[in-house]
């Protein structure tokens, strides 16, 4: 089935130029029937779906959907609204943002799946790092599988520039161990939001980072 109708993109397009409350109070309705009903579905069917491979993803859309008013309190950006609503499934949700999973977003111009492991603290990165280092073939094997290589090309992430010396012969043969962040992201055209299938091809890409994502956990 569809969730989504043409106007969840028009909503979001013209959010951009009126981003402001004014405008959002005036569409609000509009809102929650265009955006927020159809994505909270939705998330609901991915978890369900997600869950039935992985049952540590035990939580609700309510623990997944990040809220779309911005944090404007640091930001030189005081535009109230985002331009997109995005949920994290994962068994931590939107909780606990350093627990591999996926993050899903969705804007006026884009689908934006990303996974792996982002938000490390530092002994993480360590234990991260380490594993890595003590399998080096079987990462390599699992980053160079054909469907993740189609869906995903690479890992992502800034590196250190400075490494600590107990990874340095390992970074010699596998360079990705000195990154801080190890994600990975697809992108997709904003028409395919309104797919009857939409559900069936995140989940070919939930498979396809699934052995990416296990090894991180």
């Amino acid at each position: 089935m569809s969730y989504f109708t043409s106007d969840f993109i028009a909503f979001f397009k013209e959010l951009a130029a009126n981003n402001n409350k004014a405008w959002f109070d005036a569409n609000r309705q509009r809102y929650e029937k265009s955006v927020k009903q159809p994505f909270q579905e939705f998330v609901d069917e991915m978890i369900i779906r997600i869950r039935a491979d992985d049952p540590s993803v035990d939580i609700t859309s309510k623990d997944a959907i990040m809220r779309i008013n911005r944090d404007i309190r640091f930001s030189k950006d005081k535009t109230p609204y985002k331009t997109h609503v995005a949920a994290i499934i994962s068994p931590g949700g939107k909780k606990d943002k350093s627990v591999p999973g996926n993050y899903i977003h969705l804007d006026a111009e884009h689908i934006r799946i990303y996974g792996g492991a982002h938000f490390l603290e530092k002994e993480q990165l360590q234990r991260v790092r380490t594993a890595i280092a003590e399998n080096l073939d079987i990462f390599s094997k699992l980053i160079n599988e054909p469907e993740f290589k189609r869906k995903f090309a690479t890992l992502r992430g800034e590196q250190h520039k400075r490494l600590p010396e107990e990874f340095r012969a390992a970074a010699e043969k596998q360079p990705l161990i000195a990154n801080k962040q190890f994600y990975y992201f697809a992108k997709l055209d904003a028409k395919h939001i309104l797919d009857s299938n939409l559900t069936d091809t995140l989940m070919e890409y939930y498979f396809a980072g699934k052995h990416v994502n296990q090894f991180f956990k």
